[in-house]
């Protein structure tokens, strides 16, 4: 049975990708900067005490584990100055990993900071993610490495605020939504497939291209927990809070990257090997989404 071991598995993201790897039979340890918490959502699973501003707690939770999953983010309000996870924690991670033994590191990346340096568009949240890449690949350890479009968990999460779904302009640019219930099925069928000392890299896109209204709008109406509607705000509102706001400058950089980035269909290959994601929106609203309002 392959030990994996989970940082970050408590977010809206890693809840779900860390339920799939215990239903796909993996033995799962959740490394946790808050076990309790993490204990709660996972009473049945391995949970114990890391954090990745503490090598030496790395260390001991890396301990006899195959591989290690990676779900790190850059939250709003930090600043390039800041400690980052996915950057001075990420080198702490991959030190201990190595000296641990651990044989397979796979991380959820992003899809969208291929944007970077498209239209003068420069920000050092995607230079961080770049570099993360880079370091992960430069490790001397064998990677898998996942690059997926929309999140339709996004939707009700970081684009809602109350009743409403915020977007920001329009756009034509249609994104492959995937749920993070298929994600974390294809990630955990992924690692089932690699081949010691392989390297792997995943474009994850979920069933079919939309633009950002069509989404919303299609889940808002399909949604049966709650009343939602649909706001859209005009850019230069967010853009005039920049200098102000953290939260702000990093809502405008990525509605940016979002409204602009041309994304085409390149999972032909993974749906060939790891499946084809079955989620609409339809069946997400339905299905999934009344956990997210719990």
């Amino acid at each position: 049975m392959t030990a994996i071991a989970f940082i970050g598995a408590t977010g809206m993201l890693g809840q779900p990708v860390a339920r799939k790897f215990i239903q796909a039979g993996y033995q799962v340890r959740i490394i946790a900067r808050n076990p309790r918490q993490a204990k709660k959502l996972f009473p049945d699973t391995e949970v114990v005490t890391g954090d990745l501003r503490d090598p030496t707690s790395l260390l001991s939770a890396l301990k006899g584990m195959d591989t290690v999953y990676l779900n790190l983010s850059i939250q709003q309000t930090e600043k390039p100055t800041d400690f980052h996870t996915e950057a001075d924690g990420l080198v702490h991670l991959l030190a201990a990993a190595r000296q641990a033994g651990v044989g397979r590191i796979a991380y959820l990346s992003s899809l969208i900071m291929r944007y970077q340096g498209t239209n003068g568009f420069r920000w050092w949240v995607f230079d961080v993610k770049q570099e993360a890449v880079r370091l992960i690949k430069a490790a001397g350890i064998p990677s898998s490495i996942f690059y997926p479009s929309c999140f339709m968990e996004s939707l009700l999460k970081t684009q809602r605020v109350g009743p409403l779904v915020l977007l920001v302009g329009q756009s034509s640019v249609r994104p492959w939504y995937v749920a993070a219930h298929d994600y974390g099925q294809q990630v955990a069928r992924a690692l089932r497939l690699a081949k010691d000392g392989q390297n792997q890299e995943y474009v994850i896109q979920g069933p079919e291209a939309v633009t950002q209204h069509e989404a919303a709008l299609r889940l808002v109406a399909a949604y049966s927990s709650k009343t939602l509607r649909v706001l859209t705000m005009p850019p230069f509102l967010m853009r005039l809070g920049r200098p102000f706001s953290a939260q702000a400058n990093y809502g405008w950089h990525i509605t940016e990257a979002l409204n602009q980035y041309p994304e085409s269909f390149e999972a032909a290959q993974t749906w060939a090997e790891l499946g084809r994601p079955e989620t609409t929106i339809e069946r997400f609203a339905n299905q999934y989404s009344p956990s997210i309002d719990r």
